[in-house]
């Protein structure tokens, strides 16, 4: 039977918890109730507490409110890691409004792209030279109405703040004298009073969250209130100690959905405390893991390399910290047992996608695992698998398939794109509907799933599908290799030949011919490489994990 696996459910809960239907406002303010004075940020040493930072979400939307802003207007988010998101995202949802995250490493155009797709009235940034000259020549060649401008200094503890002024204004940027522009100070100088709206939590649109556009162009995912709210529930109830000491290590970027639901909404839910860091730096998360006490650090598999491979690693105090949570690219077996060993935390395998509002399934944090494999569904989420060829199909008994998901993560569906929805979602017999994810999977008895690809990466070699990730994962186990990417080159008479990109360990001597001559005899005839290119980095996604996409670009000729 399909559902026979949960008999052997290992998350802490009944995988038929129930999450019914709660708005993002009310999520916030339960949580702001119940901890109080508690910290819910620690930004460099300096402390923000659940009630502070809920008199500023009050103000941040009784600002937006006096503006003339409302219900389901986007209003945009252009921000790193800073006290203000936190704020500004939780003002602007207890408006009624719509968050829409934009990276603040993209250009002039990949934002004017966003916001003109989006329809994003307002802009929240920071007057950082980084952020605030892009944003204002978005002002100035989009529909785009008004810029909310923070200071990064005015966050900081009183001691680093003046340091900051001191010695880092090469950093900042001059805010414009501009009715258009209105610094985030005087947004929120009123007494945190507006009108709270009606919110259908399952209805109405909390977060438009745009895809990492794998191919083509990105596009918007609409996360309801429930789709959020739920899942930072679900997230939080596999945590076998709800209500410990909860530190969680904020340097994933809150703009991304791995971090919005596992850093962000999961803490809040908890009543536990963000130690926030602007932007990922292995040898100031080490420092904030010893001086926070951490107790958990949600990355990416590249981070947890750069931290292994720090010189400060040793005299880290790692003491509190219980477990470290994977997401976004496979986690090489190699490095989970390296950094379990050297931190004695455990380090979990999970997965998600921006359209599932950030977690699908995990590991269990104590219970055994299974390396190799993202986990076990989550509570309250279906994993199925279908045909590759047709989704409206089950899967070959015994052969891999199309991962297909349903609950109550799974996004509405895409902003203003009906014919991106079509195909992307499937209808069962019983009506109920299932988001293709367009990895290939498989499912064991115990209910666990492993990854072996995505579609579109498979690379075609005379008429034989090849796997990318199965050729990686050797590769994984050469000694020599730290990074590595497969991708398919065409060929002439096989229409694609699959090529390997490696990166190395510190030290390690190892050139690619003798790399191909070791992994070649490993693989089935269709499966070998043609070389084995060895490169000093590997280009890497915003949040750090190895990008196929970016290889392919630099690496092929175009057309």
């Amino acid at each position: 039977m399909e559902n026979a696996w949960r008999a052997a459910y290992r998350h802490p809960v009944d995988w038929s918890t129930d999450f019914p239907p709660l708005s993002m406002a009310a999520l916030f303010d339960d949580a702001a109730a119940k901890a109080g004075q508690k910290p819910l940020i620690d930004f460099m040493g300096r402390h923000y507490s659940y009630a502070e930072t809920l008199d500023g979400a009050n103000r941040v939307a009784a600002g937006l409110a006096a503006l003339g802003y409302g219900k389901g207007d986007r209003i945009g988010l252009f921000l790193p890691n800073v006290p203000h998101y936190l704020a500004a995202y939780y003002g602007i949802l207890k408006l009624g409004a719509t968050v829409v995250n934009f990276s603040p490493l993209y250009t002039v155009a990949e934002l004017t792209h966003q916001v003109a797709d989006s329809g994003t009235k307002l802009l929240f940034t920071l007057s950082a030279k980084a952020l605030l000259p892009t944003a204002l020549e978005v002002l100035e060649t989009s529909a785009l109405e008004r810029l909310v401008v923070g200071s990064v200094a005015g966050a900081l503890p009183t001691g680093k703040s003046i340091l900051y002024r001191l010695f880092k204004q090469a950093e900042v940027a001059a805010r414009p004298s501009d009715p258009r522009i209105m610094a985030f100070s005087k947004l929120i100088h009123n007494r945190g009073r507006f009108a709270k709206p009606e919110i259908a939590p399952e209805d109405d649109v909390a977060l438009i969250q745009y895809t990492g556009g794998t191919t083509g162009t990105p596009k918007g995912a609409m996360l309801t209130h429930q789709n959020l709210s739920a899942n930072a529930r679900q997230v939080n109830a596999i945590d076998p100690h709800p209500g410990a000491e909860d530190r969680i290590l904020g340097v994933l970027p809150l703009f991304h959905v791995f971090a919005n639901t596992c850093v962000l909404n999961r803490t809040v839910v908890n009543g536990g405390c963000i130690v926030m860091l602007p932007r990922f730096n292995a040898q100031q998360a080490l420092e904030a893991v010893s001086r926070a006490r951490v107790t958990a650090i949600p990355g990416v598999p590249t981070m947890y390399q750069a931290l292994l491979d720090h010189p400060n690693l040793a005299k880290t105090d790692f003491s509190r910290l219980r477990v470290c949570i994977s997401g976004g690219a496979p986690l090489p077996a190699e490095l989970k047992a390296k950094f379990e060993a050297a931190t004695g935390a455990k380090l979990i395998e999970g997965y998600g996608l921006s359209e599932s509002a950030g977690v699908v399934s995990a590991n269990p944090y104590e219970a055994p695992g299974k390396s190799g494999t993202i986990g076990q569904p989550i509570p309250a989420t279906d994993v199925r698998l279908v045909d590759k060829e047709d989704p409206n199909r089950p899967a070959p008994e015994g052969e891999p398939g199309e991962i297909v998901i349903a609950g109550p993560q799974i996004m509405k569906g895409y902003w203003n794109r009906p014919d991106a929805d079509a195909g992307v979602f499937v209808t069962d017999a019983a009506g109920r509907r299932w988001l293709r994810t367009g990895d290939v999977g498989q499912i064991d008895g115990d209910g666990f799933v492993a990854i072996v690809d995505r579609l579109k990466d498979m690379i075609s070699v005379g008429g034989f599908k090849v796997f990318p990730s199965q050729i990686e994962e050797l590769l994984y186990k050469h000694p020599a290799v730290k990074e590595t990417l497969v991708i398919g080159v065409p060929d002439p008479y096989r229409g694609e030949q699959p090529r390997a990109y490696v990166t190395l360990n510190e030290g390690a001597e190892a050139d690619g011919g003798a790399l191909r001559d070791w992994l070649n005899p490993q693989l089935g005839k269709h499966e070998r490489v043609d070389e084995v290119v060895v490169r000093l980095t590997m280009p890497k996604t915003m949040i750090g994990k190895l990008s196929r996409k970016d290889l392919i670009a630099e690496v092929l000729p175009k057309g």
